[in-house]
Parts: C-alpha cells; sequence; structure tokens
C-alpha cells in the first residue's frame, strides 16, 4: 500500500512553518508528523502539498493510495482504521477527513459515493501555530512511548542527580555529566550523540533530539523540544525547536516555536504573558488580522532562516516570518513580515540574494547543502510575502 500525507485545510493557520514544508514535516513532540506515521505504518510515506513546494517533497502516487490529513497525529487505534482502509472509504473525525482510500484511475474525489466511517476516540491535531507548543506535552509522551517500547536505555551517569529515572530514556552516544534531570513531570528523551553540559537543570517532559545540544547551566522546563542539531542555553520553557537553530545563550524563551535555521543572540528575551493577563492575539496569516488563541501565555513565533542580534526584546505574541533579521534596541512590532531587515526603528527589505548567501554559510557549518531545491522555495516566499512589506 501507498501512503500520502496532504497538507488538508491547515496549511495557511500554520504559516510561517509551512511556508518552506509541508504540515507533515512540521516536528512536535519528538518526532516529526512524517515521522510519526511512517514510524506506526512501517512505510515511507510521500507528500500532497502545495505546488511550489514539490520538486523537494515530491508525491509519489501508486495503483493503490490511501491519503492521510498530516494535521493529524497518529495514534495506534488511528493506525488501525488507517490500514484497514479499502476502497471507496474514509475516516471521518468531526467534519474532518482524517484519510481515504484512492486508485490512480480516480479523477475526482466525491466522498458522496464514500462510505465513512466515524472515528469517535482522542486524537492529537495541530490547526494553529500556538498547537505545537501548547500540545507538546501530549505528544512528547506519546511519541516517548512509541520509541522506547521493548527497547533499553543506555545507563544513568553516576554523577546524574535524576528523580524518576524510570522515566529517563538515553539513546547511543548521548553525553551528560553533572546535570539534574526531573522525570517526575514528564518523560525526558536524550537523543543519539545529543549532549547535556555541566550544572544543568531539566524538567519533563522533554526531548532532545540527535545531535542537539544543552549548553551549560540551562535551565528548561517541560514540555519543551530540542529538535536535531539544536543548541538551547539559558532559560527554555514550553517550546519547540524543529531543527539546526540555535538559541544557545542567556535569555528567555518561553511558549515559542523556532523553524529550521534560526539564531537567537545573546541575551534575547521574549514575554510570553500580557501585562494585563489577557488573551494573547496574534498574527494570523489566513484572516491578515490578529487571532485570537485562547491562550494566556504565548511567545515566539519564528519562521525558518530568521535571526535577532544580541539584547532583542520579542513582544507577547510576536510572529516572526522567513528570512527575517532582527536588531537594534526596542521592541520591534508583534509581526515582522518575511525577508525584513532591520528593528523597532523600521524595516527595509533583505533580497534574496544576501539572504541567500547568509544561508549557505550557516548551511555549509552544518555540512548541509542550499539547494537549488531550496532556493526556489525562499523566491515564491519572497514573491508571496511582498504585499506585507513595504518596499
Amino acid at each position: 500500500m501507498n501512503y500520502i500525507l496532504f497538507d488538508g485545510t491547515v496549511r495557511n493557520a500554520l504559516l510561517p512553518f509551512t511556508f518552506t514544508r509541508p504540515v507533515a514535516d512540521i516536528r512536535i513532540g519528538i518526532l516529526t508528523i512524517r515521522e510519526k506515521w511512517e514510524k506506526y505504518l512501517g512505510y515511507t510515506t510521500t507528500t500532497l502539498t502545495e505546488e511550489y513546494l514539490m520538486d523537494k517533497y515530491p508525491m509519489v502516487e501508486m495503483e493503490e493510495n490511501i491519503m492521510i490529513n498530516a494535521s493529524f497525529l497518529p495514534n495506534p487505534i488511528l493506525i488501525d482504521m488507517v490500514q484497514n482502509l479499502n476502497p471507496k472509504e474514509a475516516i471521518l473525525f468531526g467534519e474532518e477527513i482524517i484519510a481515504f482510500h484512492t486508485n490512480d484511475t480516480q479523477e475526482d474525489i466525491d466522498f458522496d459515493e464514500y462510505e465513512l466511517i466515524e472515528y469517535e476516540g482522542d486524537v492529537l491535531r495541530i490547526e494553529n501555530t500556538w498547537d505545537i507548543f501548547a500540545k507538546n506535552d501530549a505528544a512528547i509522551r506519546e511519541d516517548f512511548e512509541l520509541l522506547t517500547e521493548d527497547r533499553f536505555s543506555q545507563p544513568i551517569p553516576k554523577s546524574v542527580n535524576v528523580i524518576a529515572p524510570e522515566n529517563i530514556f538515553i539513546e547511543e552516544g548521548a553525553k551528560l555529566e553533572f546535570v539534574t534531570l526531573n522525570a517526575s513531570t514528564g518523560p525526558i528523551y536524550i537523543g543519539k550523540n545529543a549532549e547535556i553540559m555541566e550544572g544543568s537543570v531539566i524538567r519533563g517532559p522533554f526531548a532532545l533530539c540527535e545531535e542537539a545540544q544543552v549548553k551549560l547551566a540551562t535551565k528548561v522546563y517541560g514540555a519543551t523540544t530540542v529538535g536535531p542539531h539544536c543548541r538551547i542555553g539559558g532559560e527554555v520553557n514550553n517550546s519547540v525547536l524543529f531543527g539546526y537553530s540555535n538559541k544557545g545563550h542567556d535569555g528567555f524563551l518561553g511558549n515559542s516555536v523556532l523553524g529550521e535555521w534560526c539564531n537567537i543572540g545573546a541575551d534575547s528575551n521574549n514575554s510570553n504573558l500580557k501585562n494585563n493577563y489577557e488573551e494573547v492575539r496574534l498574527w494570523s496569516y489566513e484572516t491578515e488580522g490578529f487571532a485570537r488563541t485562547g491562550l494566556q501565555f504565548c511567545g515566539l513565533m519564528m519562521g525558518d532562516h530568521s535571526k535577532c542580534g544580541i539584547n532583542t526584546m520579542f513582544n507577547t505574541g510576536t510572529v516572526v516570518g522567513v528570512s527575517t533579521n532582527i536588531f537594534g534596541s526596542g521592541f520591534p512590532r508583534n509581526f515582522v513580515p518575511s525577508f525584513s531587515w532591520g528593528g523597532a526603528s523600521g524595516f527595509t527589505t533583505y533580497i534574496t540574494k544576501k539572504a541567500f548567501e547568509t544561508a549557505k554559510i550557516v548551511m555549509s557549518r552544518r555540512h548541509v547543502e542550499f539547494t537549488e531545491e531550496d532556493a526556489k522555495i525562499l523566491e515564491h516566499v519572497f514573491e508571496e510575502t511582498k504585499k506585507y512589506r513595504k518596499e
């Protein structure tokens, strides 16, 4: 059987992160959504997404296909239902299609012709950018069970001060000495060849993915994911870093999401609570206005390849697009469009030639190539977001 993950109706609600990737490649918990489905199914998946992303994320269609809505996170019951779908059957959750069976001869999909199977269990779904951190606690717990079932952790070093060691799993090659791990509040997963430096204090649930690093004397509160090859330092609370991003110095990051190839300058901070304790509103690309989050705590949403200088201050509920460069004193506005260069005193356009030169240097330091596909995606984002910049 062939499995294809499609973006569904939530793509625009998940911008800026879906400017540069399909919904399936968002990280929440320990794994990306794609990695979760593939781990459960035992199959490689492909993607149905925006046309400009398809060179990098192609779709492979075969004679028989199961289409899966990538905004839904898998669980054992849902996996069983998906694997047992027959032709002209679909799984329905409320008014949303989770998955359906199709074949390469079907030109149009008419769900009036399908047998709709109601899914009535609990399921995690990301419908907004803030869900990525708000639902990260539950996602880490589910991934921890998935990744550690019937496996044995590497031994916890004797110098580690540990609470609830049964909730800690350490992969091969991980390094940690003279740190404090409190897994009584949730599981702690330490990935292959990851490192936690001395003096760090970590509360679960927490995921440190492959080759990631926690710097000296870092304080981490629960429901935080540090993606592959990321670095964190200072104080981090309920945040998700997708991969290859750095927040390596003192300063606070809370209730926030960073995409890939981001860098937070030393002593930078974000606010995650309004002074009047009111609900946080967050910029929505879908409505082109500020959306109600229903949250009292909400910090920074930063798209891929964005950076900020030292001592940057982000207001509560700030959305930063793709390939921005923020610096200077004062609070920049709480919506910074993609390819912006500047700060509180104003922004100019960060031209793609300069942005690409920086991306090549940054990625080469981690032995990753900035490809022609990457350049075409960012060119498309530059054009698509022109209307938000004052050029």
